[in-house]
């Protein structure tokens, strides 16, 4: 439930000495229903809200129009005419994402924030950049007007591997300059942040 997952967070953070307050919790709402986000996350005042797919998010987001929408789902190039109402973007991976996303927010009056997926992890089966194109795609999103929020990740299972990946994009993180991260979720939002996470993406251990 909600309110377990923020005493995960808060013990989390007081374990390696951080403010609570410093991580933002996206509750996931992929599969669930109007009236299970409403019973489990909008009663007690959660409105910071993520979605894996453009399609399964729009009508959620036009009836919970207060909530604050994430897209953390890799992101198609055919999608971002659709994302004009999302605060950020976590699934963006390459130039050609960017380049739409800068053209079609010239007429939205606002750009999304964006998260550049990286594949710490080195999982051929898993979207992202690798690590090496993470600056040239941080430099090419700035010129293109756009605001790199921060870096995300999806980590491989397993404590050792995901400590790795996300160790790794924290170092890429404070390389670059950028000022979030994106990473951590049920299983290991402990380890995320403590490595660092800004945000972390949880679904089944808010609604389960």
């Amino acid at each position: 439930m909600l309110i377990d997952v923020q005493q995960r967070i808060t013990a989390a953070c007081l374990e390696v000495g951080r403010d609570p307050q410093s991580v933002t919790l996206i509750a996931v709402t992929k599969t669930r229903s109007l009236e299970q986000i409403r019973a489990c996350v909008l009663e007690y005042g959660h409105l910071v809200l993520g979605e894996n797919r453009v399609q399964e998010a729009l009508p959620k987001m036009e009836a919970l129009t207060h909530a604050q929408w994430h897209l953390i789902g890799h992101l198609q190039s055919n999608k971002v005419r659709f994302c004009q109402g999302f605060k950020a973007l976590h699934g963006v991976d390459n130039l050609n994402l960017l380049e739409e996303i800068a053209k079609r927010s010239q007429g939205w009056g606002r750009a999304p924030d964006v998260f550049l997926e990286i594949n710490t992890g080195g999982e051929s089966q898993k979207h992202g950049a690798t690590p090496a194109e993470a600056a040239g795609l941080v430099t090419a999103a700035r010129g293109l007007g756009l605001t790199v929020r921060g870096l995300m990740t999806v980590a491989p299972q397993g404590e050792a591997l995901a400590r790795a990946a996300f160790l790794r994009l924290r170092e890429l993180r404070d390389a670059l300059g950028v000022p979030d991260l994106s990473m951590g979720m049920s299983d290991d939002l402990e380890l995320a942040i403590a490595a660092g996470a800004t945000h972390v993406r949880v679904g089944r251990a808010v609604f389960d």
